[in-house]
C-alpha cells in the first residue's frame, strides 16, 4: 500500500536497527482518513472470507481494527491483557510475550463474544515475532471460531513472526513489509 509507505518514509522514526515509531499517525496519535484507507485495503484482500468479527489484542490495534471494521459492517473485539471485574462469566485466557514492552500478559476474551458461529480476521498495528498474532489465533481456536487470516498494518519482515506463521498456513496480509531499516539509512521495503 503505497500510501501508507509513503507515509512512513516521511513521518516514521527508525530507534535502533529493530524499532519504528509511528506514533504520530498510527498508535499514539491516530489519522482516521488514514485507517480509512487501511479498513478498505484489508475489505479488498479479505472481501472473500466472509468475515463477521474482527479481533485485536489492546491498545495500539484498536483503533485500526474498529475503522476496519466499518467495511466490514461488523464487531470488534479486543483482547484485553487484565482481568477486570465487569467481565462476567467465561473467558478464553492465552499468554502473550510483548516485543515492544518485554513483559508476558495474560490475555483474555469473554465466551461471550467469540464462539464456533465466528469468522474471525485479526487486525493489528505492527508483526515482529509474532508473539500477540499466535495468541490471538490460540483464542480463536479455543472458541472454536474460523480464523479468515490476519490483517497487519506494518510487518517487520526481517523478524520470523510472518514467515514463522505462514508456514503454518495462517493467511497474513502485511500492507507495509519492513526488509530493513536503520536510523542511517531510514526503511527499506520488501515490495
Amino acid at each position: 500500500m503505497e500510501l501508507l509507505k509513503e507515509r512512513i518514509r516521511r513521518d516514521g522514526t527508525v530507534k535502533g536497527n529493530d524499532v519504528l515509531k509511528v506514533d504520530s499517525f498510527l498508535n499514539h496519535q491516530m489519522d482516521i482518513a488514514l485507517f480509512e484507507e487501511i479498513g478498505r485495503e484489508f475489505l479488498r484482500r479479505f472481501a472473500d472470507c466472509g468475515v463477521n468479527k474482527i479481533l485485536t489484542i489492546e491498545a495500539s490495534g484498536i483503533g485500526i481494527a474498529c475503522v476496519t471494521a466499518q467495511s466490514f459492517h461488523c464487531p470488534v473485539v479486543f483482547a484485553k491483557k487484565s482481568q477486570t471485574r465487569n467481565i462476567d462469566g467465561g473467558v478464553y485466557v492465552t499468554r502473550v510475550e510483548s516485543f515492544t514492552h518485554g513483559k508476558v500478559y495474560d490475555v483474555i476474551v469473554s465466551k461471550k463474544f467469540l464462539g464456533p458461529e465466528d469468522n474471525v480476521l485479526i487486525i493489528d498495528d505492527f508483526l515482529a515475532n509474532g508473539a500477540a498474532l499466535e495468541g490471538l489465533i490460540d483464542l480463536v481456536n479455543q472458541a472454536g471460531a474460523r480464523l479468515a487470516g490476519a490483517g497487519i498494518v506494518i510487518e517487520k519482515a526481517f523478524q520470523p513472526g510472518g514467515e514463522r506463521l505462514r508456514s503454518k498456513g495462517v493467511r497474513v496480509e502485511s500492507l507495509a513489509r519492513v526488509a530493513s531499516m536503520s536510523e542511517k539509512d531510514g526503511v527499506r521495503f520488501v515490495d
